[in-house]
């Protein structure tokens, strides 16, 4: 087993694999990630993932959205072709309001797209990082790092007492599709 990256605990029902991270956890086990078919609610906030910083990102790409569509609407119409339109002034900061706004909006949208594309590693062409191909379908998954916890038979015990339908020894990080 010196070459088991994670052991696999694989469960049918998400209470059982809730009830899982609780044995693991009492027992001072690590656990490396859970892997579900759909959103659990609450196994953020036992696993202790800290809150995501993508709200930081989509304020940071909306201020950029801002800051571009005031600046196109000065360019184009104060700068660069100034009219004088039925004597209005050629700066006319109300009407700048909806294109600022959609140009917020379209820049916030896009960057949001990119920054999750990129978080996730989901590039064009790059294999998808599965640990348990049942995982994307009707398994719930918890892996466990087996460098970081030497006691193999207390987890694969512990993970069958609380109901995993299969545990499994990893060698490798993901498994391919091919």
């Amino acid at each position: 087993m010196s070459n088991t990256k994670y052991i696999l605990g694989s469960f049918a029902d998400p209470d059982e694999m809730m009830h899982g991270i609780d044995k693991l956890q009492a027992n001072n086990i690590s656990i490396y990630d859970c892997f579900t078919p759909m959103p659990i609610h609450g196994i953020e906030a036992k696993l202790g993932v800290k809150p995501s910083r993508l709200p930081i990102a989509a304020f940071c790409f909306g201020a950029l959205g801002t800051c571009l569509g005031f600046s196109l609407l000065y360019y184009t119409m104060s700068y660069d072709w100034p009219m004088n339109i039925g004597g209005k002034p050629s700066m006319p900061l109300p009407n700048f309001v909806p294109v600022t706004f959609e140009v917020t909006i379209l820049l916030c949208a896009l960057g949001m797209v990119a920054t999750f594309f990129f978080r996730n590693h989901l590039f064009p062409g790059r294999t998808p990082r599965v640990m348990d191909l049942r995982a994307t379908d009707d398994r719930f998954i918890i892996a466990i790092d087996a460098h970081e916890n030497a006691d193999h038979a207390l987890i694969e015990s512990l993970l069958k007492d609380a109901g995993a339908v299969e545990v499994k020894y990893n060698e490798r990080k993901y498994v391919s599709y091919e």
